[in-house]
């Protein structure tokens, strides 16, 4: 028998198993889009337990079939979500005079794309490479999520003496914000490189890494996220993620 601790609201559930975000199960419960045993549903906060089956109806799947994917090359100087004082937001560079000549996603630009685009992972002002917007909740479930398995790559230009030890505690020992990081790869690339390899998303992280062992970040690059590569993607120019492609 199920108690009430069994239970959890449609919407969380919806979005536990991956079909969608919870703003987005909010959404379609609320158009008719949701079954629960077989029943049409629209109550945002019925609760459900696991034995309980439920389905998206084919409106459901045609909107989550129409949302694009975008991978931009961010440079410097452009801020990954809303813009502030004197800064550009990197979703302005999504017009299709900066669409990679060499996009094989067969996908069309439309104005309508736009809409609705948030990036899933953050990258600083002052860093490049590899950004991700989406219009679909479950890829940025998948890559900024809470539980969120992902790696994400970087290559990181530094100065300064690292600390005896540092590599060691980049690599797993170090806490920021009172919390204990979870084990990264590290590893040198040149005299003056890193190449950092996390599975975390804190802000500032790998900068603030690095001072903890001496180091200042004078260039940071993100280049992978999961097992999609920024490949040869030329700054300020964006292509669609692929229907062969997945993180």
């Amino acid at each position: 028998m199920d108690t009430a601790n069994d239970n959890m609201r449609l919407a969380k559930r919806m979005a536990v198993l991956g079909y969608c975000s919870r703003r987005e199960a909010d959404e379609y419960i609320l158009k008719g889009w949701v079954k629960v045993n077989g029943q049409v549903t629209r109550e945002k906060g019925m609760k459900v337990a696991e034995k309980d089956v439920i389905t998206l109806g084919p409106e459901a799947r045609r909107a989550q079939a129409g949302r694009v994917t975008i991978l931009l090359h961010k440079p410097v100087g452009y801020v990954s979500a809303q813009p502030e004082k004197g800064y550009r937001a990197a979703a302005e560079l999504i017009i299709p005079q900066n669409h990679w000549s060499e996009d094989r996603s067969g996908i069309r630009y439309h104005e309508k794309q736009k809409y609705g685009l948030a990036p899933a992972g953050r990258l600083d002002i002052d860093s490049v490479g590899f950004l991700v917007l989406t219009q679909d909740g479950r890829v940025a479930k998948q890559l900024i999520g809470e539980n969120s398995g992902i790696e994400k790559e970087y290559l990181v230009r530094v100065t300064g003496r690292i600390a005896e030890n540092g590599l060691r505690l980049l690599n797993h020992g170090l806490s920021l914000d009172g919390e204990k990081l979870r084990p990264a790869k590290v590893s040198w690339q040149n005299e003056d490189q890193l190449r950092f390899i996390l599975k975390q998303g804190k802000k500032r992280q790998i900068r603030r890494m690095c001072e903890l062992v001496g180091l200042h970040v004078v260039g940071l690059k993100r280049i992978r996220m999961g097992k999609v590569h920024l490949g040869k993607l030329p700054p300020g120019k964006w292509r669609y993620l692929r229907e062969d492609e997945s993180f």
